[in-house]
């Protein structure tokens, strides 16, 4: 991009706009200096000095086929010169093309998508959905676990943020898998599924089998870490979910379509091809290039109301602007062959990368993931796995920022989630720079 690409006035305004009238999500409003992007395309976004940063945050870990894919953006505005919006009671040929798509990723015994405009109203209809089909009311969730910031979504949600929210009604919650900062004092993958599965049973059996509609469960916790399930835990709750008559919910938000590698997470070999219910998806669909999200629901629920009045709506819901960039991204994922390089670039490049540069700073005390979905957990000391101070986050962060990466942090981790098309030259020029900034960083 040339100079004329950008009017520092123009990102001046911007910024004082923003903190004249915008109010943020959670965010204390006083404190705040956003960054000001200027323009994105692929995995780069440039500010409005025209300085270059490697998005390694994709936004909110939704920008899967980068910023500006030139087939999403044409799909959008060929969309706008024919229909801009439509109600969602009629028949629309892409919200029809796009559900076909979806279904066809997701395989197996799922027959329908009911669309929402994100990720949280996906979570609520789904949590619909599995109360009205079971005659229950209560949804058993995880800790550490993020599922949105509407009513239920948000008291859904494990971490801190439910606190403040909790006005939904028949929610509970439980530990799940995390090896490297155990609830059960594992000592290896084996002893920390089999010990997460005894908990959540206990837990089924004390909240009272009889009275759970579903589990809900990120395939792979995103914000809480990226906390990649053990062998046989998935499974396990499939079968406990069986076992009690509950409804299971994956919820592939941010770890859908192309972020560990497969279409959707579950569908990785690790887990042995556990099925769900009902998986909700949002973000990583279509990029975000326009909200949207949804609910795949399997036949056996689907067919609950074939008769039955299904009593829940949007006004927006399958937008025929958010529909078409759906198609678009998807067929674009497929003919690009995006997924299977975001599985290759996961295990030969950003992985092995990732561990090299865990060997060789103690800070980071645990390095996992999958596909192009990373988390490095940050401590003091190694062997007390102590988790390093806010500041510290907030030097790796500026560090970061200045060497012309954009970050994602959460807590005490660095979370390394590249665009689902980034190339190996990238992450070998994003790796150089997370390696520079933890040397200067420890120093």
């Amino acid at each position: 991009m040339t100079d004329a690409t950008f009017d520092k006035a123009e990102g001046e305004r911007a910024y004082d706009l923003d903190r004249a009238h915008v109010f943020h999500s959670w965010s204390a409003q006083g404190s705040l200096t956003p960054f000001v992007p200027a323009r994105g395309l692929g995995t780069t976004l440039w500010d409005y000095d025209g300085k270059a940063y490697l998005d390694f945050s994709s936004q909110l870990v939704n920008l899967n086929i980068g910023h500006q894919h030139p087939k999403v953006v044409a799909a959008i505005k060929a969309q706008a010169d024919i229909m801009t919006t439509i109600a969602p009671a009629h028949a629309n040929i892409q919200r029809g093309e796009a559900a076909s798509r979806i279904l066809e990723r997701a395989g197996g015994h799922f027959s329908r998508v009911f669309f929402t405009n994100g990720g949280a109203d996906a979570n609520e209809n789904a949590i619909r959905l599995a109360r009205l089909t079971t005659g229950r009311d209560k949804v058993l969730s995880t800790y550490r676990s993020y599922h949105g910031n509407t009513g239920s979504a948000i008291v859904a949600t494990g971490d801190w943020r439910r606190m403040p929210n909790e006005y939904a009604r028949g929610h509970a919650h439980f530990f799940g898998p995390f090896e490297y900062r155990s609830e059960f004092w594992s000592s290896s993958s084996e002893e920390e599924s089999e010990r997460a599965l005894h908990h959540l049973e206990r837990v089924i059996v004390s909240e009272g089998a009889s009275t759970i509609a579903a589990i809900l469960l990120e395939t792979v916790p995103g914000t809480a870490g990226i906390l990649v399930p053990p062998p046989g835990y998935l499974e396990g709750v499939r079968d406990l979910c069986d076992k009690y008559g509950i409804v299971l919910i994956f919820d592939e938000v941010m770890c859908g379509f192309g972020r560990t590698g497969d279409w959707f997470a579950w569908q990785n070999p690790v887990f042995a091809g556990v099925q769900p219910d009902l998986v909700t998806f949002a973000k990583g669909v279509n990029s975000g290039y326009v909200p949207t999200g949804g609910v795949i629901i399997s036949d056996s629920i689907a067919n609950a109301f074939t008769s039955d009045v299904f009593p829940g709506g949007l006004t927006y819901s399958g937008h025929p602007l958010a529909m078409a960039s759906i198609v678009a991204a998807l067929d674009a994922m497929a003919d690009e062959k995006i997924v299977e390089n975001a599985a290759s670039i996961g295990e030969k490049v950003l992985g092995p990368g990732l561990i090299e540069l865990g060997k060789k700073h103690p800070m980071i005390g645990d390095v996992r993931g999958v596909g192009v979905f990373w988390a490095l957990d940050l401590v003091d000391d190694p062997t007390t796995r102590m988790p390093v101070s806010g500041a510290v986050v907030a030097e790796v962060k500026n560090g970061l920022m200045a060497a012309g990466l954009l970050p994602f942090t959460a807590d005490n981790r660095i979370h390394v989630v590249p665009p689902c098309n980034v190339t190996a030259d990238e992450v070998e020029a994003a790796l150089a720079i997370y390696d520079g900034v933890f040397t200067a960083v420890a120093s």
